[in-house]
């Protein structure tokens, strides 16, 4: 007999408490492999794959792509023993109960003789009965590709369109199911391809010139109606009069009506221009006048609003800001360009930032340090593990490189690459953004001079590094074009007084200045 185990949703790290499902990397039917990668899901700090813990043949999905769950919530149900004799009852190819995943549609090709399996309840809720319904093609989940749905011809009437139930052989896909056409009856033309009704929809009957209110010229294939001044106004307007929806008595396109469609129209624009370029409005819901786009607030983005509210609201922050000439670094960034020690990694001036930022730590240890408020306790790290804040389609995070200050130039160049790039795709994990001590947030790639950063919770200090600009600049008495950059350093003010704050943010500039300091701080 067949030995169904069902994978629960497994807590990815740090308590969190539910995640969203990304994407499937199985079907119904898959063998699978212990450890093999199954799905891929999204928690509040990254995306996590996960591995199965069963080997066997996937025989049910639980949960759909894009649903939210609860750890410890059943997703997916593996057969571990795939040998086994199939239960007497069971219909060839159709497996335990496979609920049925994604949108259905009434107008899916058919097959006579083909049993449907469905199931009783909602995806992801308890056992249901399934019904065999004759007639219908066998839906599985992700499983097997189901044939091209064939949209369904329209009848017209006064009342409005009837759904004749079936389309005919010019709009049916390849390879989906054909529709004979309907045997002509008394007055049909010989050869007429009128596609046949389903047998309990009646035939409407087609009044000569009647045009459904509601319904634009376009769709019913008949020319607009409206009074000449309205026929002039769209003219002027630039408005395809047979697309616009009539309201008028008798289906006329009224003055009102050609201006809510040009409304609409330029709401449909502005609303949908930035979506073809911007995922995060791809789960949103469009209003119906197409000016607005609600997004629900979850994942990356609603950890980051929590987080930053805690932040701001129990951390007194106090920032202080510092203008520095850093034409040496940038003559070093191009020295080490060129250094073939350094040809497999990238040398920017955020490498020499973050390394300034590691020794002023070393000669003030105390501002890497966190507030325990549960305890109320001051606790100093005797680590630094550097954290790199990181805008990805996703939503801020801020990954840290694990014991940086244990890290040489190259090595530390190292570190910034690996965290960046996992960062862009979206493969961050729990533990990369875990335990961090102090933050760079890099404002100068963006264009930026400066800015009063928000600590990372648990942080005492994070530093904003600014555009490098060529600006006139007092060097040895003589007004000179040099490579100069804003600093602005905020603290947490329980931790770290103006005094402190001030001379780490001075020590970060002096090592930026004038790379050979970190040699004799080194």
């Amino acid at each position: 007999m067949p030995s169904f185990q069902q994978f629960r949703l497994p807590d990815a790290g740090e308590g969190l408490t539910e995640a969203e499902i990304a994407a499937w990397h199985v079907a119904v039917g898959d063998t699978v492999a212990i450890n093999q990668t199954i799905v891929e899901i999204e928690t509040a700090k990254s995306l996590v794959d996960l591995p199965s813990p069963f080997a066997g043949v996937v025989s049910r999905l639980l949960v759909e792509e894009g649903a939210t769950v609860e750890v410890g919530t059943p997703i997916i149900e593996i057969d571990t023993d795939p040998t086994g004799d199939a239960p007497a009852d069971a219909a060839p190819g159709v497996g335990p109960e496979v609920p049925v995943h994604g949108p259905t549609s009434d107008a899916d090709p058919v097959q006579a003789g083909a049993p449907v399996a469905r199931h009783a309840s909602a995806p992801g809720e308890g056992d249901g009965a399934e019904a065999e319904e004759p007639g219908g093609a066998v839906l599985v989940g992700y499983g097997t590709a189901a044939a091209p749905t064939a949209r369904r011809a329209r009848f017209t009437s006064a009342e409005g369109d009837v759904d004749a139930g079936a389309a005919g052989p010019e709009a049916t896909d390849a390879g989906a199911a054909p529709v004979r056409p309907a045997t002509a009856g008394p007055g049909a033309s010989r050869g007429s391809t009128t596609p046949a009704p389903a047998p309990s929809a009646a035939m409407p009957t087609v009044r000569p010139g009647a045009v459904p209110t509601g319904e634009p010229a376009a769709v019913s294939g008949r020319r607009a109606l409206a009074k000449p001044p309205v026929r002039k106004l769209a003219r002027d307007l630039g408005v395809d009069l047979d697309s616009v929806v009539p309201t008028g008595p008798g289906g006329i396109v009224t003055r009102e009506d050609v201006l809510a469609h040009q409304a609409a129209a330029e709401a449909r624009v502005l609303a949908t221009y930035p979506a073809d370029d911007q995922p995060w409005l791809a789960s949103g819901t469009v209003s119906p006048d197409g000016r607005q786009t609600r997004v629900p607030v979850k994942s990356v983005r609603k950890r980051t609003a929590e987080a930053m509210v805690t932040s701001a609201f129990t951390a007194p922050h106090v920032t202080v800001f510092q203008t520095v000439d850093v034409t040496r670094t940038m003559k070093l960034v191009q020295r080490l360009r060129q250094d073939k020690e350094f040809a497999d990694v990238r040398v920017t001036p955020l490498l020499i930032a973050a390394k300034a930022l590691l020794l002023a730590v070393r000669r003030h240890p105390d501002v890497n340090a966190s507030w325990d408020e549960a305890a109320q306790e001051i606790v100093y790290k005797h680590y630094v593990n550097l954290g790199i804040a990181a805008a990805t389609p996703r939503g801020l995070v801020v990954p840290n490189i694990k014991d940086a200050h244990r890290l040489g130039l190259h090595d530390l160049a190292q570190g910034l690459a690996d965290l960046t790039s996992t960062a862009r795709a979206g493969k961050t994990t729990p533990r990369d953004m875990a335990d961090g001590t102090i933050t760079i947030t890099n404002v100068g790639v963006f264009g930026i001079d400066t800015g009063t950063p928000i600590l990372n919770p648990g942080e005492a200090a994070i530093l904003a590094f600014g555009a490098i600009r060529e600006q006139p600049w007092v060097h040895k008495g003589k007004i000179k074009v040099r490579h100069v950059t804003q600093l602005a350093l905020s603290v947490d003010h329980r931790l770290v007084d103006g005094a402190l704050g001030s001379m780490v943010l001075a020590d970060v500039a002096a090592v930026l200045e004038d790379p050979a300091q970190a040699l004799v701080w080194g």
